[in-house]
Order: C-alpha cells, then sequence, then structure tokens
C-alpha cells in the first residue's frame, strides 16, 4: 500500500503544479483582483480556459493527495509530492540566478529528505487538541507573513502555510469518525489558500509565488508528521539529513523570497485589496 501511495503522491504533485503554472500564466495578466468582490474576481479567473484548466487540474491532483495519506505515512507521501517544484521550474524561459538558486536548493533538501525516511512506521493518529493548535497557529501567522515579506512572497508564503494547515487536518480527517469534524476547518484553510495564492500571482513570478507556496506545503506536514503525528525522528545520519534537509528548504525559500516582482509596466496584472 506505501508503494501505491507513493505513486499517487507523485501524480498528485505533477497535477497541482501544473495546475499553478498554468493560474499564474493567466492571473497575471488580468486586471486588479480585488478581495472585498469575491464574485466578480472569481468570474474573472474561471472565464480564462487556462486558469480554469489549472484549477481542476489542481483539484484532481488534490483528490489523489488524500488517498495517498489513506495508504501512505503524512512524511513519504509530502517528500514526494515536493517533488512539484520541479514541475514549476520547467518552462517559462530562462530561471534568474536567484531562482536558479532557490530551486537547486529546494531539490537538494528534498533529496535528503527521501534518504532520511528510512524504514517507515505507520503514522500515528496524533491528538485532536495538537492538530487544532497546529492548525489554529498557521492561520494566525498569516497576516505576519503579509507584512513582512514582499508581496508576492507574502502571500506565496502565507498560502503555502494555509495549505499545509489544511493537509494536516487532512491528514486527521481520514481517519475517520469523530475526526471528520476538521473537514470545515480544512476546508477553510484551502479556501482561504486558494486567495492569498491567486494575490500572490499578480504580484510576483511563478518560483517566487506558487514555487514558496509548494514548499512550504510539503516541508511544514513533514515537520507536523513528527510533532503532531508522532513519526519519529530518525537516528544517526538520516537524522541529520533531514535536519539538513529543512536547512535547505529554509535557503530555498528566502532565495525566491527575492525572485523579482511582476513587471506591471510590461501590461501584466496586479494586486487590489480595496
Amino acid at each position: 500500500m506505501i508503494v501505491d501511495g507513493l505513486v499517487l503522491a507523485v501524480a498528485s504533485a505533477v497535477a497541482i503544479n501544473g495546475g499553478y503554472a498554468l493560474q499564474h500564466m493567466e492571473a497575471s495578466r488580468l486586471p486588479p483582483l480585488s478581495v472585498r468582490r469575491p464574485v466578480q474576481s472569481f468570474r474573472a479567473l474561471v472565464a480564462q480556459r487556462r486558469w480554469l484548466v489549472g484549477f481542476l487540474g489542481g483539484i484532481g491532483g488534490w483528490v489523489l493527495y488524500v488517498v495517498a495519506l489513506r495508504l501512505a505515512p503524512l512524511s513519504l507521501v509530502q517528500a514526494a509530492a515536493a517533488g512539484g517544484i520541479g514541475v514549476l521550474a520547467l518552462g517559462g524561459g530562462r530561471l534568474q540566478r536567484a531562482e536558479r538558486l532557490g530551486v537547486g536548493a529546494a531539490l537538494a533538501g528534498l533529496l535528503l529528505l527521501g534518504s532520511s525516511l528510512g524504514a517507515l512506521e505507520p503514522t500515528g493518529r496524533g491528538s485532536a487538541a495538537a492538530v487544532i493548535a497546529w492548525m489554529a497557529a498557521s492561520v494566525a501567522v498569516v497576516p505576519l507573513l503579509v507584512r513582512a515579506l514582499p508581496a508576492g512572497a507574502g502571500f506565496g508564503t502565507a498560502a503555502g502555510v494555509l495549505y499545509a494547515a489544511g493537509d494536516v487536518g487532512t491528514k486527521a480527517a481520514v481517519a475517520g469518525g469523530t475526526r471528520l469534524w476538521f473537514v470545515p476547518a480544512l476546508l477553510a484553510c484551502h479556501g482561504l489558500a486558494f486567495v492569498c495564492l491567486q494575490l500572490a500571482f499578480q504580484r510576483g513570478g511563478k518560483l517566487g509565488t506558487a514555487g514558496l507556496a509548494v514548499l512550504w506545503t510539503n516541508a511544514l506536514p513533514i515537520a507536523a508528521g513528527t510533532a503532531v503525528f508522532g513519526e519519529a525522528l530518525p537516528e544517526g545520519w538520516q537524522g541529520a539529513a533531514r535536519i539538513a534537509a529543512f536547512c535547505l528548504v529554509l535557503l530555498s525559500a528566502a532565495t525566491l523570497s527575492r525572485s523579482p516582482p511582476i513587471d506591471h509596466a510590461a501590461g501584466l496584472g496586479r494586486l487590489s485589496i480595496d
């Protein structure tokens, strides 16, 4: 079953990140989206055929991700899914130096994460209180991220943190029973993440927005696997490899946060929250 979960996680990563690339392509070209006019803004997005294809592809990828969580430990699923940043790096012209460094650090970190998995043990159920605390803290930190980082990077990072919170809630919910009460909360996290990501697309490049979202969407649940669901940190060199991997992910996030913003003078979209 674990192998099946791994295959589904990889397929999910391709679908989700391919969808992000299409959504960024279209959203970045639209007139300003407004959170005060959500219906009008959503209609503007849906009217773009390629955006809609990317959106539906992302939903399909998320369904594959949920099934993967039923079959494999959270850390394994996220480590496989994190390779999606490679999908984002394909196409779209030559990468800037900062983007090449960021993608290289991310992929190196993912290789270390894969090598640190070691013997796979079933993920624990985790306490409901720990899941609630993780999700609540994720929502609370979003305004700080948006203010502290450049606009595109801030909203992209916020999207990743919120998607990660939704994934932690999803892992809890797939256990069934009373854990299904996490479904409304995880859907709310995904909804807020969606809004943040579309706003990010209008203020930053593909890797400086979706790339950051992918990094944090996958890195944080791996940490949650240990902190919330009782997945043991490997001993010896594998534990050191996992710590080094997170350092590389942080380096990648810091580098991609400095990616150049969209050139509005070139006629591309921008952000509006009016």
